[in-house]
C-alpha cells in the first residue's frame, strides 16, 4: 500500500491529523490496533483556544453543540471559594470550557474524516519502521507494508513508533496514585462549574458532564482498580462540599492511574513526527492533555502539507514550537498538582494564601488565560 502520510493511532489526535491532511487534499492512512474506538476515557474538557484551532477542521460547532458549556472554574475548600476563575471575559469567540467525553470527541472527528473520504484501518499494529531516501516503510502486524512520505506517531504514551524511530521521552513518574470515577449523584453538586477542592484528605476535582453525571478525580494513596459507590461517596464526604451532602447513586465508570511528567527530547526523527501523548504526558490537573494534543495535530497537518509541497521547514518549526508549548503546559499542570498535594500541616496556610490571592482580579484573569490556553493574550 502507498500513502503520502501514515498516522498510527486513531484517538482524537490521530483522527485530527487525518482530518487536517484530507482537508489539504492529501492521501492519508490512519491505522489503529484496536478493533473499535475506546468507549471510556480520561479526557472530558475542551478549552477555548482548542475550540478556536479546531475551527480549521470544521468540527467546533458540532463539539460545542454536543457538549456542556461552563463559564466558571473554582478552587474551593469545602463550601469556601478560594479562587474564582471565570472564562466569560476571555478574548475569544468561545468564552467557556466545553465538557464532552473523549469518545464523543473521537466520534465527531471520525465522522468528519469519513466525510472527507478518509477511514481508519483496524485492527492493525505497527511493528516495524524503516526510513529510505524516498520515504518510510511501516510494517503492520499482519505483514503488510505501507510506503509513505511521512509517518505520524499518535499511538500514545507507550508509543511503538516513537521507540522504533529512536526518540526518547524521559521524565518522572510521580508518587501519586489517582482515581477517576464517573458517577450519578442525587443533588448537592453544582452543575455550572468545574470545582477543584482542596481538603485535608487531599485533592478532588468535580466536573459536570453533558449527560448529567459527574467526573470525580482524586489523589488517593492506594486507589482501587474498580471504584464503587461507597468509595465515591467517601471521596465527596471527605473532600467535597459540606452543606449540600450529595448522594452517589451509581458509578458509571472508574479507573486508576499514576501521573507521568514526560516530554520527548525531539518531536522529529527524519520522516517520523510525534504528536499527542506520544510526545508528552503529564498530570490531568487543569484538563490540558487532550487539548495540547489536538493543537499539536492541527499544526502538524499544516506542516506536513507544506512539506509534501516541497518545503520541510515547517516540520522543524512544528517540532520546536509544539515542544516548547508542551513544556509550558506540563509546568502549569505540575504546579497545580503540587499545590493540591502539599503536606497536610501546610494545607491551612495554603488555603489562607490562596484566599487572599483569589481576591486579586489579575490572579483570576491570569489563571483563566493559562487554563484556556491563552497565556500570551
Amino acid at each position: 500500500m502507498n500513502a503520502e502520510v501514515v498516522v498510527v493511532g486513531a484517538g482524537p489526535v490521530g483522527l485530527a491529523v487525518g482530518v487536517g491532511l484530507r482537508l489539504h487534499g492529501h492521501d492519508v492512512v490512519v491505522v489503529d490496533k484496536l478493533a473499535e474506538g475506546a468507549n471510556t476515557s480520561r479526557a472530558c474538557v475542551i478549552h477555548p483556544r482548542t475550540l478556536e484551532v479546531l475551527e480549521q477542521l470544521g468540527v467546533t460547532k458540532r463539539l460545542v453543540d454536543l457538549g456542556l458549556e461552563l463559564q466558571d472554574f473554582a478552587v474551593r475548600s469545602g463550601d469556601r471559594q478560594l479562587i474564582p476563575v471565570g472564562f466569560a471575559d476571555l478574548p475569544t469567540a468561545y468564552p467557556f470550557v466545553t465538557m464532552i467525553p473523549q469518545p464523543v470527541t473521537e466520534q465527531v472527528l471520525l465522522e468528519r474524516l469519513q466525510e472527507l473520504g478518509g477511514s481508519v484501518l483496524r485492527p492493525y499494529a505497527a511493528t516495524g519502521l524503516s526510513q529510505t531516501a524516498d520515504g518510510v516503510d511501516v510494517t503492520l502486524d499482519n505483514g503488510d507494508v505501507i510506503h509513505a512520505q511521512y509517518v505520524v506517531a499518535a499511538d500514545g504514551m507507550h508509543s511503538t513508533v516513537r521507540e522504533l524511530a529512536g526518540l526518547r521521552m524521559p521524565g518522572n513518574t510521580l508518587e501519586l496514585s489517582l482515581s477517576l470515577v464517573d458517577v450519578r449523584v442525587a443533588g448537592g453538586l453544582p452543575t455550572d462549574e468545574v470545582g477543584l477542592y482542596f481538603a485535608a484528605a487531599g485533592m478532588l476535582v468535580v466536573a459536570p458532564l453533558p449527560d448529567g453525571s459527574f467526573r470525580l478525580v482524586a489523589e488517593v494513596h492506594d486507589a482501587p482498580e474498580h471504584p464503587d459507590v461507597a468509595f465515591a461517596q467517601q471521596l465527596l464526604a471527605d473532600r467535597g462540599p459540606r452543606r449540600a451532602h450529595p448522594q452517589v447513586t451509581e458509578v458509571v465508570w472508574g479507573s486508576r492511574f499514576r501521573i507521568h511528567e514526560r516530554v520527548a527530547d525531539k518531536y522529529r526523527a527524519g520522516r517520523v513526527l510525534l504528536a499527542g501523548d506520544a510526545a508528552h504526558t503529564h498530570s490531568p490537573a487543569g484538563g490540558q492533555g487532550m487539548n495540547l494534543g489536538l493543537r499539536d495535530a492541527v499544526a502538524l497537518a499544516d506542516a506536513l502539507s507544506q512539506a509534501l509541497a516541497g518545503d520541510e521547514s515547517g516540520l522543524d518549526t512544528y517540532a520546536t514550537n509544539s515542544r516548547a508549548e508542551a513544556v509550558r503546559v506540563i509546568g502549569l499542570a505540575h504546579r497545580l498538582t503540587r499545590l493540591a498535594n502539599v503536606p497536610r500541616p501546610i494545607r491551612p496556610v495554603r488555603n489562607a494564601v490562596l484566599t487572599l490571592a483569589g481576591r486579586v482580579g489579575k490572579t483570576q484573569n491570569d489563571l483563566a488565560k493559562q487554563l484556556a490556553g491563552f497565556p500570551e493574550r
